[in-house]
């Protein structure tokens, strides 16, 4: 099976100034002793994968800071995670390195740090270009702190910038919709990324939809501010190159790409997830036990699977069809189970699925069920891998 080529970074930052309705990432509350507590710990876990050499020689691609609030750290403390990631591992010439920020947590000053410490892409949060429907998703911030801080981003010297969008907000209606799809084109990004929202277990979000003071997100309504998203970004020159993804041409995330071709990533800071060599391990989602395990020296994976072939086939597959343009079965292998190859031509015939050359992708329809895609091609591999006779 053709492998897929790349080695990404990510790197969790674990703390915000307020958590907003809708967050059930881990989070804790940014205080400064705290940050000097966990800097201390991210440095001591890349040494430690340093010396696993767990990449070879290959230098990293992509690194990614998320979150959390990386820009909870300030600059000069997440251009020390950068230079130490550097010297670790290595970095392509043309590697992309983002910083996920909200608008408000940073400045011209500390945007030119970044830029001038090695940093490519910025990637903010906006949500939304309405106040209202930020204030009721408990959203810090304005949007006119997202104009300002994408104008200081280009001063500062990026000239790649994502932004980030949520529809199905509370309160949220197609003309608002239109309204901020219509301002974030004014900003002329590289790159946006749409979200449905979502109703996360244990949030803020979906205690007040259960008490009835929030309404829940209406399916159909959020169907059609994505299809009005695609309407109105495509008429701007944004494609659309995955489920949530738009991007202008030559600025699709490559970070993104390696989750969804099946490339490496090592995740660092607590709750992070890694994908190496047919390997899946996540760390501790705990900021005190994060920092007693490394310590010690100890890294701090309280979880790890190898995955089988058929396993790391279906997921090669799931992940793959995120991208409009789809994936071929001989480069995730799925044609070696006949269970997984079969129930793609089930899901052709049922307009979920299409081919495209050798491609196969989701078609319009299908985009709109992609998970329960993913649990239907998951359930029947396992049905036929359960089916085959037992060897000795």
């Amino acid at each position: 099976m053709p492998q897929a080529t790349g080695r990404g970074l990510y790197i969790h930052v674990p703390f915000c100034h307020q958590r907003c309705h809708f967050c059930a990432f881990y989070l804790e509350i940014h205080h400064a002793r705290a940050a000097e507590e966990f800097l201390g710990s991210l440095l001591t876990e890349l040494r430690l994968y340093g010396e696993q050499r767990l990449f070879g020689s290959e230098p990293l691609q992509s690194v990614y800071f998320g979150g959390g609030t990386p820009t909870t750290l300030s600059a000069p403390q997440l251009a020390t995670v950068l230079s130490a990631a550097r010297e670790t591992f290595g970095l392509q010439d043309e590697a992309e390195i983002t910083v996920e920020a909200h608008p408000g947590s940073v400045t011209q000053d500390s945007l030119s740090h970044l830029r001038n410490a090695g940093f490519t892409r910025v990637s903010f949060g906006a949500e939304s270009m309405n106040q209202l429907e930020l204030d009721r998703v408990g959203r810090p911030g304005n949007p006119m702190s997202t104009v300002q801080m994408v104008t200081a981003a280009r001063t500062a010297g990026f000239t790649d910038l994502n932004l980030d969008l949520m529809h199905g907000l509370p309160g949220q209606t197609i003309d608002s919709w239109a309204a901020s799809l219509r301002q974030i084109v004014e900003l002329a990004p590289t790159h946006l990324s749409c979200y449905a929202l979502t109703v996360e277990e244990g949030t803020a979000l979906q205690t007040a939809i259960r008490r009835g003071t929030v309404p829940a997100p209406d399916e159909t309504l959020q169907n059609e501010m994505e299809d009005l998203a695609e309407d109105i970004l495509g008429e701007a020159d944004f494609t659309r190159y995955e489920i949530s993804n738009y991007c202008r041409p030559g600025f699709a995330s490559r970070h993104n790409r390696l989750h969804w071709t099946g490339g490496d990533y090592l995740g660092l800071g607590p709750s992070a997830q890694s994908y190496v060599a047919g390997r899946r391990f996540g760390n501790v989602s705990d900021l005190s036990a994060y920092n007693a395990f490394l310590r010690t020296g100890t890294l701090p994976v309280t979880e790890s699977e190898q995955l089988s072939a058929a396993d790391d086939a279906c997921e090669r597959l799931v992940f793959g069809l995120r991208l409009t343009e789809g994936i071929t079965l001989e480069e995730t292998g799925a044609l070696a189970f006949s269970g997984l190859a079969g129930k793609v031509d089930e899901l052709i015939g049922d307009d979920i699925l299409e081919r495209r050359g050798e491609r196969v992708r989701l078609t319009a329809r299908g985009r709109r069920y992609a998970d329960t895609v993913a649990v239907t091609l998951l359930a029947s591999l396992e049905s036929s891998l359960s089916s085959l006779p037992l060897t000795s």
